[in-house]
């Protein structure tokens, strides 16, 4: 059984106090009405991850990053290395659409900065998903099948807990429209399933969590959590609301 994964991507939001009093209202209600089963994941800003960790070491509430160079070192102006974050993270957040989108951010890229997380003992969050014109064109399963196999060519792999792969079409981030928990299961066993067995063999793929993101929310998260290939969220608005944020949780357990 694959333990069900609850990310929080909170993106470029809250500033360094405004995330520990989220982070506080998490823990007193992991203190109280802790997931039994449920591995918690936060993803705040890079500002906020010194006095995050600080505050939930020994919790059950884990830490991640948002994004990561695909270097170590050097003059690289306003890039962060994985050896600056491996002291406060375990996980890291990397080819997000946003990152695609807006950053220009190629596969050959995310290739390079998911072999650089796991060179410094960081688990990558690879993030694969279809705009709505590709998705209107009947190319999804083209496009998220490209996305993991340049994403994750020559990667070594070879335990599920050295990766995590979240679905996410691009069309359901933030818009309040979410893919049918039915169709996302579907083109994960169809595409993304298929591409973890030829790039790792069938045991590492049974082991591999699929996440899915894009507008969830407590309300529809246990549809999504019922499915067989879904194996948690990645969750950003619902995320920076403690009481969202648990009640996706609790949907989870």
């Amino acid at each position: 059984m694959r333990i069900p994964l609850i990310a929080g991507n909170w993106k470029m939001n809250l500033n360094e106090q405004q995330a520990v009093t989220l982070a506080r209202k998490l823990l007193w209600s992991q203190q109280h009405a802790p997931a039994r089963g449920v591995e918690i994941l936060l993803c705040p800003p890079f500002t906020a991850l010194s006095q995050l960790h600080k505050l939930l070491v020994g919790s059950q509430i884990k830490l991640g990053a948002q994004n990561m160079a695909d270097q170590v070192k050097g003059a690289f102006t306003g890039e962060i290395s994985p050896v600056m974050l491996v002291e406060f993270c375990s996980y890291v957040i990397l080819g997000h659409s946003e990152r695609r989108a807006i950053y220009g951010e190629t596969n050959d890229l995310i290739n390079r900065k998911v072999k650089n997380a796991l060179a410094h003992s960081l688990v990558p969050i690879l993030c694969v998903g279809e705009t709505l014109e590709e998705k209107e064109s009947g190319k999804a399963h083209e496009v998220v099948y490209s996305q993991m196999i340049e994403g994750l060519k020559e990667v070594p792999v070879y335990s599920g807990e050295q990766l995590v792969v979240a679905y996410e079409p691009v069309w359901a981030i933030g818009t309040g429209r979410t893919a049918t928990a039915e169709d996302a299961n579907s083109l994960i066993a169809a595409t993304i399933r298929p591409a973890l067995v030829r790039l790792f063999g069938e045991g590492v793929n049974a082991q591999i969590r699929v996440l899915y993101g894009g507008s969830v929310k407590p309300d529809n998260a246990r549809g999504f959590f019922r499915q067989s290939e879904i194996d948690g969220a990645l969750v950003g608005g619902a995320s920076l609301d403690a009481e969202s944020f648990s009640g996706i949780i609790e949907a989870a357990g």
